[in-house]
């Protein structure tokens, strides 16, 4: 999301609709590969508890920012008990732990048996401190810091949970915010990948907004151009996302080298569809990249014995594997030069940093929209 907030970075052509956003490209340029403008957003302060997305994070941006992975429990503890931690800011984004809430979860929401840590709860470990409580402690960063406003996400699963929603957003509201909630759906977004996130957003109720702020408008359907306007571009496809990518082992990029090994082991089971055991369609978006994907990531191809259906890649001899981190990565809509795997970080550490990021793309659309009604006098 902080990518996203920032911009300034290589994206798809196809990805942008220049009915819809005239301003995003140049249209003068050939460049399947633009620039995105900046926003003019500046990320000052960040928070993970794993070195790992830490390492991800600081080798794309090095800046010099100010990068905690102290949980944020400790955090605002720290602060509360008068130490400076949260500098100010404007907006306050966060993506609280989604784990507690997924349908492929155990589904326990706000009474999770972690803890904010990502350890079992013990008898004295106030259940407020539970790992499904997280978003509460983004709730009292936005209580410290009093941003003009705060973007979190959360999984789709959410949804069918309505009293937590419910809950979630009147605990926004009552630290003196107006908060709207919307399900996105990625692909509307030109993002190659079904990924379906619920984004809450909040304005502080006594900020002069240029306006209502109002959710991104969609630039892509699935049908294309006619059936929801003249406006709209058909989906990104894998295939357009893959563009230019050289087979693993080919390539001087660590992240297109790295792809789990993990053997095709049969695609049901008891007449279940096993996770990661299909292959990727080439002409549509692909599948959600979950960070539990890791070992089971889904295959770029699977050989003719397998069904595997890209048969002009099966012809020129390309051989049966899994997608690697880079092109998990290029359906979250990341640059190249952004490193999930390097010498120091494995590629399971890099499939997870690809899976639990917001897609940068998407990000995007929410801070353009923010700054459309961003108050004329700051």
């Amino acid at each position: 999301m902080d990518l996203g907030f920032e911009g300034c970075f290589k994206v798809l052509k196809r990805s942008i609709n220049p009915s819809v956003h005239p301003d995003w490209l140049d249209p003068n340029s050939r460049d399947e590969w633009p620039w995105l403008p900046p926003t003019g957003f500046i990320t000052h302060f960040a928070n993970d508890i794993s070195e790992t997305a830490k390492a991800q994070w600081s080798g794309y941006f090095n800046k010099g920012h100010i990068y905690h992975t102290e949980s944020i429990v400790n955090l605002v503890k720290r602060h509360k008990a008068g130490e400076k931690i949260f500098p100010e800011s404007d907006i306050v984004t966060g993506g609280f732990p989604c784990t507690d809430f997924s349908l492929s979860g155990k589904r326990k929401g706000v009474n999770s048996d972690k803890t904010h840590a990502g350890e079992k709860m013990g008898e004295d470990t106030p259940p407020i401190e539970s790992r499904g409580m997280l978003y509460f402690w983004m709730k009292e960063v936005i209580e410290i810091v009093k941003p003009k406003a705060f973007v979190a996400e959360n999984v789709d699963g959410l949804n069918s949970l309505p009293e937590t929603l419910k809950k979630i957003q009147k605990d926004f509201g009552d630290v003196g915010y107006d908060v709207k909630i919307k399900t996105m759906y990625a692909p509307d977004y030109g993002i190659p990948q079904t990924r379906t996130r619920v984004i809450f957003v909040g304005l502080r109720k006594d900020v002069k907004f240029s306006g209502e702020f109002e959710y991104p408008e969609k630039t892509h359907s699935n049908y294309g151009e006619g059936l929801f306007g003249p406006e709209l571009l058909p989906y990104v496809t894998c295939s357009e996302a893959f563009s230019g990518l050289k087979e693993p082992g080919e390539s001087e990029d660590f992240s297109q080298n790295s792809l789990s090994g993990a053997l095709y082991y049969g695609a049901t089971k008891a007449g279940k569809t096993m996770q990661g055991q299909i292959e990727i369609p080439l002409e549509a978006p692909g599948p959600t990249i979950r960070a539990e994907h890791h070992g089971n990531i889904e295959f770029r191809r699977l050989s003719a014995e397998h069904g595997g259906r890209h048969t002009e890649e099966l012809a020129l001899g390309l051989k049966e594997r899994r997608l690697t981190v880079r092109e998990c990565a290029r359906l979250q809509t990341f640059p190249d030069d952004y490193q999930f795997v390097t010498p120091e970080i494995s590629t399971t550490k890099g499939y997870i940093g690809v899976g639990n990021a917001v897609p940068p793309l998407l990000a995007y659309h929410i801070a353009q929209k923010l700054k459309e009604i961003w108050p004329k006098d700051v």
